[in-house]
């Protein structure tokens, strides 16, 4: 049999080959037209589509592989022919179709996130209810699958005669060395390329699309948990002790032991029992709103607070994703690498700001408007003094507007209301987080609400706004209103992506502290991250309370920089430089962009502020992976009740 014969037994696998780097270059070359003036025209692009190619080629080394294995394994004379044939045939146009539907879920991520698949990805496979119910109240599903299928149908058929394999005899020695190299391949892709290869311009969005969104997803897979020892720079375990205690050495902090964070909190100031009620808003970024510079304002409604608020002016997010803002504002805690301590296991009985408010006789609650189970909060929260109340507990009939994520924000304040008279009829304060979810994808508001459109973000940020006045309003009709301080915030901003792998302007979020005669209004103009809301709250309290958070007390020291990150990324950021910490041990000093979307160019290395977000990350990580946190603290001092 002629030698072109025998290779044409592996037709199937060419045309698999071809026909997936077109369509990996065609979504390239779409996601380079949606990404437009972000990347400057020139030699980014040539990097973005070579190096790409070089990651789609890895990617098929194993997308392939199905169809090498039963290509070799099947015979192309005899009796048996025809059945394989037809299973080639059918893998093929499984293999066409899942590539055209990741394609298209390609593009969609990118529009959300401006990404390739990532840690966002992995996370949301697990909770499939809410990401496909998600998908289907964001678009139009159906005719998306409809034309999937056409396209595959159309693409089988144009290419037919290409797959077709001659019958081919003598060949047994290909049938077993074509598919051994074809494993060796892919053990050598995944051993001398690894996803952060990519992650060497100096533009993200070109990094991201230098990427393949398959093997993206895989690479995020494998570093969901990331042991900070393995994959960050590392420092004596002592230094690292000391420098965290020299930075939380504040005025009102007398530490108990002498090595560790533990230390007693001592306000000058007399205790106030006030009600809490803290409002972390879903995906809320400070540039919405008109207090913080925009020139249409989407936050009427906050904006009529301002006066009368205590307004935090340089606050910024921790992560990118609700279980971080959920951590920061309950643990007060740096985010540490790969999942959110929320997720994580052995996260229970730490040392959380509902602690505080329960040793001084708070009742303290988590009210969500969705199902708790997402994301692992109602445990987490259940397990580290909160009560936890979500969906569950409103009845159908009281639901103005809910989709997957949950209820219409109004409807959860309702739920709140309800929980508060029950705890002002029993003469106990309370301290609440409340988490919404209408101010996310698909964006979907109650009619009569506003002149607002459907699957608008615009339109829900308007609306969730609007949900908060209506909340205060409300609010003031009950008794303990006076007597109640309203913190409201958010839990990550609206986007995370931009020019630079850890874009700062990206994390900045708004703040008010709303309690008309009780707390002076005011602006705070220093740097201020989301962990120090917690022993910033308790300051303004007046509460004396033993702490292990990492945060602190903004009137009692201004600490002047913030703690940002990704899963990945770590970033200690001040106002004219950010510390980033990555994988490989890597550390940079940058210029950070604060305002805009701009390229934040390397500066020198600073070896104090190395050492500072060094200390703090390592110090953090240990403290939680070794079960530091979850050990009670060894001294409590009652409050002044």
């Amino acid at each position: 049999m002629p030698d072109t014969a025998r290779s044409g037994r592996w037709r199937p696998v060419l045309w698999w080959a071809l026909v997936f780097l077109i369509v990996e270059t065609l979504v390239r070359v779409i996601l380079r037209v949606e990404t437009g003036a972000n990347i400057p025209l020139g030699v980014e692009d040539l990097r973005v589509f070579a190096l790409g190619f070089v990651f789609d080629l890895a990617t098929l080394a194993y997308v392939a592989l199905p169809l090498v294995l039963l290509t070799a394994a099947v015979p192309t004379h005899g009796r048996l022919a025809r059945p394989g044939r037809f299973a080639i045939e059918a893998l093929c146009a499984i293999l066409l179709a899942g590539l055209l539907f990741v394609a298209v879920s390609e593009w969609t991520f990118w529009q959300e996130f401006q990404t390739r698949f990532n840690f966002i990805a992995v996370d949301y496979l697990v909770y499939t209810t809410e990401v496909i119910g998600n998908i289907r109240q964001s678009y139009p599903v159906t005719p998306i699958l409809i034309g999937i299928l056409v396209a595959t149908a159309l693409i089988l058929w144009a290419t037919r005669r290409f797959r077709r394999m001659p019958d081919v005899r003598g060949d047994a020695l290909a049938r077993i060395a074509v598919p051994i190299a074809w494993i060796v391949a892919a053990v050598v892709a995944t051993a001398f390329l690894t996803g952060d290869l990519k992650d060497r311009g100096r533009n993200a969005y070109a990094d991201e699309l230098a990427g393949n969104g398959i093997y993206e997803f895989f690479a995020a897979y494998r570093a969901a948990s990331l042991d900070y020892d393995r994959f960050y720079r590392t420092i004596p375990d002592a230094d690292a002790d000391a420098e965290v205690r020299r930075a939380l050495a504040t005025p009102d902090a007398t530490f108990l032991h002498p090595t560790g964070i533990d230390r007693l909190i001592h306000n000058a100031a007399p205790e106030r029992r006030l009600n809490v009620v803290l409002i972390s808003v879903e995906s809320f970024s400070a540039e919405f709103s008109g207090t913080y510079g925009r020139a249409e304002s989407l936050t009427p409604e906050l904006d009529r607070l301002t006066p009368q608020s205590l307004v935090f002016d340089r606050l910024y997010a921790s992560g990118t994703r609700t279980v971080r803002g959920l951590e920061a504002l309950s643990l007060s805690v740096p985010p540490t690498p790969g999942e959110s301590i929320v997720k994580r296991p052995h996260n229970e009985g730490l040392f959380s700001l509902a602690s505080v408010f329960n040793a001084h006789g708070y009742a303290s609650e988590f009210l969500y408007g969705g199902y708790g189970a997402f994301d692992n909060m109602n445990y987490y929260f259940g397990h580290n003094g909160y009560a936890v109340h979500d969906r569950t507990e409103i009845p159908d009939n009281a639901i103005h507007s809910e989709n997957v994520w949950g209820v219409a924000d109004e409807d959860l304040y309702t739920m709140a209301m309800r929980r508060f008279d029950a705890d002002y009829a029993a003469h106990r304060p309370f301290f609440a987080h409340v988490m919404t979810t209408s101010n996310h994808r698909p964006y979907t508001v109650p009619e009569g609400r506003g002149p607002w459109k459907q699957h608008k973000r615009v339109s829900a940020v308007r609306y969730t706004d609007w949900a908060i006045g209506d909340f205060i309003r409300r609010a003031r009709t009950h008794p303990w209103f006076a007597n109640t301080v309203f913190v409201i915030t958010a839990d990550h901003c609206a986007m995370s992506a931009g020019k630079a792998a850890l874009p700062a302007f990206r994390y900045h979020i708004p703040l008010w502290i709303y309690a008309p005669g009780q707390i002076a209004p005011g602006h705070v103009d220093g740097l201020v991250s989301q962990i120090d809301v917690p022993p910033t709250l308790l300051g303004l309290l007046g509460f004396d309370y033993p702490s292990r958070f990492y945060g602190v007390d903004v009137f009692q020291s201004k600490p002047d920089r913030a703690f940002i990150g990704t899963y990945q990324l770590l970033g200690f950021l001040q106002r004219d430089r950010l510390v980033q910490l990555a994988p490989h041990r890597a550390v940079s000093t940058l210029v950070p962009a604060m305002d805009a979307d701009q390229p934040q160019p390397p500066a020198a290395d600073d070896p104090k502020r190395t050492l500072r977000a060094v200390a703090f990350y390592e110090h953090a990580a240990h403290r939680f992976t070794s079960g530091a946190m979850r050990v009670p603290l060894s001294a409590a001092t009652p409050g002044r009740h």
